[in-house]
């Protein structure tokens, strides 16, 4: 006969209310207690108290992994990608080893972001004092003076923070496809200034501080035999307590508490800080949104509150999977008329890339991101969102192209092979227009529903 492990834990607590239940009164408040306390029990919490200890690295290499020159994470020695599953039938355990792990690959991103992509950390509110908790965001040197054209980047929900686009495709992928250094490089190759948004750092993490209860034989007004009862009563209340939570917290981790960052306790009031404070305030004549997932929410919402601001400098919006939904955030009729006109939503589907993809609801036009893997969109669609802004940039008619380059040439040179990028014969037309051209490399194929297409020909 097999016993499980849960059930040998709670056998005292079963014996002790089988004797308990035959006393008298004091005896039957302890039941009471006692049944109060398993009801409470989790026994998956139970569990907790026969893990290893939750003492993880806090360096890649104090994990034995490192980045290959692919941007791969490998094993030091086995050359192998990351396991989740170290240790068998400890899921819990494991779960918490990756979100270490995840810690450290998101300051070795910002790393990156500074070393790497050149970008400043930026610290917000611009006016916080030095108590008062705050987040940042990365910006390149120009990204507030170039006159020409800015490009803004917003991940998704979740752990992920700025120059992320998925925490697994980082661990299981690589850096390419999960982060969004590739959009920085090749924007700033092409003349943009960058604004990276940190639309998930909305608060600060503090250890709560333990309250302590003042005895009540400080009171000195109560009879001498009120305040020993009183004593009594806390101190087997404290006993109880303290039984609990050897179970429930058998690792003794920190009890923690939030404290929101003003202005910025949410992706939203982010995305409209960081646009009052610094987007708004720049010389760029062309600004483009890349928005994946919850981002692409946040800027609806962000054009909800600042409507005539954003139609007046932002040229095109390019949003990856977004979750975005016009009627639940009440859109009204004219934005979304301008997210027909000027923006496109690159979706999960098994389609190839830039086919045109049925949408239920009127905002903006859906294709294909060529891909059926929501986290993926961002990188599957990558070549054709610059295609997407080059045109919209060329058909404002205001911005001269900058002198070239040596690096120019070459990016020129290259994306005249691959057929992508801006070459000498782009055609003018806008978003609408190359949202139709996208649409047309699939004619021919069979292609879902109505979407983009049916909009730009109605």
């Amino acid at each position: 006969m097999s016993i499980s492990l849960s059930s040998l834990i709670l056998l005292p607590i079963w014996i002790s209310m089988a004797q308990i239940q035959q006393g008298g009164p004091d005896e039957k408040e302890k039941t009471t207690a006692l049944k109060d306390l398993l009801s409470r029990i989790d026994l998956d919490e139970l569990m907790k108290k026969d893990e290893p200890p939750l003492d993880f690295p806090d360096t890649l290499e104090g994990f034995e992994y490192a980045f290959n020159e692919k941007g791969q994470l490998r094993h030091i020695k086995t050359g192998e990608p990351f396991v989740f599953n170290y240790r068998e039938d400890l899921h819990r355990w494991n779960q918490k080893r990756y979100e270490a792990l995840g810690e450290i690959i998101t300051k070795y991103v910002y790393e990156l972001l500074e070393k790497d992509c050149n970008l400043k950390k930026i610290s917000i509110p611009v006016d916080a004092t030095e108590s008062e908790p705050k987040s940042f965001i990365f910006m390149s040197e120009d990204a507030l003076t170039n006159p020409q054209k800015l490009m803004v980047l917003i991940h998704g929900s979740g752990v992920v923070r700025a120059g992320q686009w998925a925490r697994r495709l980082i661990i299981n992928e690589d850096l390419d496809s999960g982060t969004q250094i590739p959009f920085i490089k090749r924007a700033m190759d092409e003349g943009y200034g960058v604004i990276v948004l940190n639309p998930n750092e909305n608060y600060i993490e503090v250890e709560k501080p333990k309250i302590h209860v003042q005895s009540s034989s400080d009171s000195s007004d109560e009879p001498a035999e009120k305040r020993e009862r009183k004593d009594k009563v806390s101190k087997e209340t404290k006993k109880r307590r303290d039984f609990y939570e050897k179970y429930r917290n058998p690792q003794r981790e920190k009890e923690m508490m939030q404290l929101y960052i003003r202005e910025n306790g949410s992706p939203e009031e982010h995305a409209i800080y960081v646009w009052d404070h610094f987007i708004a305030q720049s010389a760029a004549e062309n600004v483009f949104f890349v928005a994946h997932s919850y981002g692409g929410l946040a800027f609806v919402e962000l054009m909800i509150q600042r409507e005539a601001d954003v139609k007046s400098k932002v040229t095109a919006v390019a949003l990856t999977d977004s979750v975005h939904n016009v009627w639940h955030q009440e859109a009204g009729k004219t934005i979304r008329e301008w997210m027909r006109e000027n923006c496109c939503n690159w979706v999960s589907s098994s389609e190839p890339l830039d086919t045109s993809v049925e949408s239920m609801l009127p905002d903006c036009p859906r294709v294909s991101a060529g891909t059926d893997r929501h986290e993926l969109t961002s990188w599957k669609s990558f070549p054709s969102i610059f295609k997407f802004f080059s045109e919209a940039s060329e058909a404002k008619g205001g911005s001269p192209r900058p002198a070239p380059t040596r690096r120019s040439h070459r990016l020129k040179a290259r994306g005249a092979v691959r057929g992508g990028g801006r070459g000498a014969g782009a055609r003018p037309g806008g978003p609408r227009a190359l949202i139709s051209s996208l649409s047309s490399r699939s004619r021919g194929r069979e292609t879902v529903g109505c979407g983009a297409r049916c909009i730009i020909s109605r």
